[in-house]
This record gives structure tokens, sequence and C-alpha cells, in this order.
């Protein structure tokens, strides 16, 4: 699986990109929709890129009105990294006095494959507007992220082929008392997806992120050592959205799972593109469906066996 379709929808906002600059196109509130600037990753000579852009932008709509930003594209984001894209928008911030939303890379395949994304230290987003609630980003590839202190953040997403280590341990470091929704995705290691359940302790010990409440590990190549890690884990506690899916879960993941802290409290479990036997699959429903939660079990994949011995198991996203 790849990623094949832009953000329709961002912050509680439909996405309306921005158009040419010699287009006649009525143009939105600046407070109704998420606003997507997107340049092409192959640029022409005659194609506009990302920072005259965004300039231009800031020009045509009044900007201490909009609330939610998408960057898609920028010229070569497969060897150009992020950082000029995040010091022009933290450059913008007395302009942007109401932006409570930003993602970064909303690419598909056909743009630039997520695991060429290359990313930069995004942190300076966060300090460049206090007042921000929502946070996302594509691409693992150079990415940064040093821990941070942020009262207002509430989301914060994370999509990667591969996340390293350091920046997951720098995420769950970070003091962020108002976050209630953690999606990471870890990733494998063949794109730098290194790190371990070890890197994930204080979030699973529950120290950190008082405000906790929808968490989403998933994406992962040892997917079962983190179902096993989550099974354990005090912050399940208060969790009432778990989500591992898009990995190589396993029955003995599941197993782990299913014997370490109840979940009968969870809204909503999803363990989407699994390989989970259709025993175990049954067994996972008898014990959390009749206590009310929501059981997502799509997706059901089959190991690969070259007729060696060896038996693969894909993440739904990598490349």
């Amino acid at each position: 699986m790849t990623i094949g379709h832009h953000l329709k929808e961002f912050h509680g906002l439909p996405v309306f990109d921005l158009p040419e600059a010699d287009a006649r196109v009525e143009l939105p509130e600046p407070d109704a929709v998420a606003w997507r600037l997107s340049a092409a990753t192959y640029a022409e000579d005659d194609d506009e890129l990302w920072e005259p852009m965004f300039e231009r932008f800031l020009k045509t709509v009044d900007a201490s009105r909009v609330r939610a930003l998408v960057v898609g594209g920028w010229n070569e984001a497969y060897e150009n990294s992020s950082a000029d894209i995040v010091a022009a928008l933290g450059a913008a911030r007395d302009r942007l006095t109401a932006l409570e939303a930003v993602f970064l890379g909303d690419m598909t395949f056909e743009d630039c494959e997520i695991s060429w994304i290359i990313q930069s230290d995004v942190t300076p987003l966060l300090a460049a507007y206090p007042a921000l609630r929502e946070f996302g980003v594509r691409g693992g590839t150079g990415l940064a992220f040093p821990s941070v202190r942020h009262t207002a953040l509430e989301t914060l997403v994370v999509e990667t082929g591969g996340l390293g280590g350091e920046v997951v341990r720098g995420i769950v470091g970070s003091e962020l008392p108002a976050l209630v929704k953690l999606d990471l995705w870890l990733g494998t290691d063949e794109y730098g997806g290194d790190s371990t359940t070890e890197d994930l302790a204080p979030l699973l010990a529950g120290t950190a992120f008082p405000a906790l409440r929808d968490l989403a590990l998933r994406n992962s190549v040892i997917q079962d050592a983190v179902a096993a890690a989550v099974a354990g884990a005090p912050v399940v506690a208060r969790v009432e959205r778990l989500d591992l899916s898009m990995g190589v879960l396993t029955d003995e993941g599941a197993a782990a799972l299913l014997d370490g802290r109840s979940l009968t409290h969870l809204e909503h479990l999803d363990l989407s593109h699994h390989y989970l036997s259709e025993a175990m699959q049954e067994r996972v429903r008898a014990a959390l469906a009749p206590h009310g939660v929501t059981v997502v079990l799509d997706d059901a994949e089959e190991a690969e066996d070259d007729g060696d011995g060896e038996v693969y198991r894909y993440v739904a996203v990598a490349e």
C-alpha cells in the first residue's frame, strides 16, 4: 500500500488548493478552509516554487484569519529538505496570528515516496506558534524532533516509512500537557526505523502527556513487540482509542495484548492490516466486542514464504 491521495480534510476543515497565480477562481473565506500550498516536486523552469507561492498566498489572503495550512510538495523534495519551508513559516508568525494547525509534507507516491521526502528539524514551528493545536508531518528521512515544551498542542501525527529512535525519544520526552492524540508510524529499519520499545518507555509508563486519550503506534515491523509493550503499559488505562494497525502484527502480539492489562474500557481498537489467524481474530472479537469495544480487523494479510524457510511480512507503508 502507498499513499495515493492528498488530504481532503485537515483540522476539521476542507482542504483547498491555492489556485495558480493567473487562475480566475473565487477564493473561500480565509478561516473556512485548510489552505494547501503545493509546488511541483519535479519542477520545470516555469513552475512556481514553494517560497514564492507562499509569499503570493500571504499577499492574496487575509493571513490573520487563516486557521490551517497544509504544505504539499516542494521543489525536489527528495533532495531538498523542508528547512527553508519551516523557516518561511516561522518568519510569518506575526502575520499568521490565528494559525492553529500545520501539516508538512502532504505528498502522494506520485509526488515523492514517503521515505524519499527529506524533512528537517520541525520543532521551530512549535516555537513560532505557541497556540498551535494540531501538527502533522510526513517523511522520516532527515526528520529531527528534539524535546520541546508546548502547552497548546492537542494532536501530533508523524507519518513515516521509518522513524528513527532519536526522533521517538525527542517526541516522548517533550512536555505536551494538552496532547490528546499521538499517532506515530514507526516503519521499518530498511528506511531508518531503528526505534525500539525502550524508546517509547516514558510514553508507555504514563508519565508523559497526561491528557492523552488517543494513541496510535502503527505501521511497524516490530508490531508484536510494540503490542507486548503496550499490553503491560500503565498508559493504556486512560487511553480510549488504541491503534496498532498497518504493521506486521501476528498471533504472538495479539495474544500478548489480550493477556495484558484489560482493554475492555476502550472505545475503539484498530488492528487492521495484520497477520492474525482467523482463530485469533475471533478471540480478539470475543474478548472485547461484548464490552462495547469497536474492533477493526480489516485487511488480513498472508505472510510470503520464499520456499527456503524465509517468511516475509510487510508494513502497509514503507518506501
